[in-house]
């Protein structure tokens, strides 16, 4: 089974000096990489590129990305993302389009997400997602 990797996963993975605090989830994402089961999005990969100042620390992590493929993203998914925010808001839980867009595929694709945003286990409590749960 695939697992959709969430930004800040693959920002502390990507640190060219890693924390200590978060060498388990570093190790995690290395594990789902040798084994095949990573997912990503194109907005997930804007999001990891947006705001690298240097040029060649650009190309490195653009280069290390380029070796997953985008997961498909359909209209459907934008319309669910828009439903699973309006559902979220009426029980007073915000979120970015981006982390409801995540929700709508991985929810379709049956993925689990891995991410440390703790917004997720808000959605959690009103969507149908499930969140990652490390070995």
């Amino acid at each position: 089974m695939k697992v959709l990797v969430d930004t800040p996963i693959w920002s502390l993975a990507l640190r060219r000096k890693p924390l200590p605090e978060f060498v388990s989830t570093r190790s995690e994402l290395a594990s789902l990489v040798a084994d095949g089961r990573v997912a990503i999005i194109g907005a997930i990969r804007q999001e990891l590129l947006s705001g690298i100042k240097e040029r060649a620390h650009f190309d490195r992590v653009r280069d290390h990305l380029r070796a997953f493929s985008d997961t498909e993203i359909t209209s459907a998914d934008y319309e669910e993302a828009a439903s699973f925010y309006n559902r979220c808001r009426g029980k007073g839980i915000q979120g970015s389009n981006t982390d409801f867009l995540i929700c709508a595929i991985a929810s379709r694709n049956e993925y689990p997400i891995f991410t440390n945003d703790a917004d997720f286990t808000h959605f959690a409590k009103v969507i149908p997602i499930v969140l990652y749960d490390r070995r």
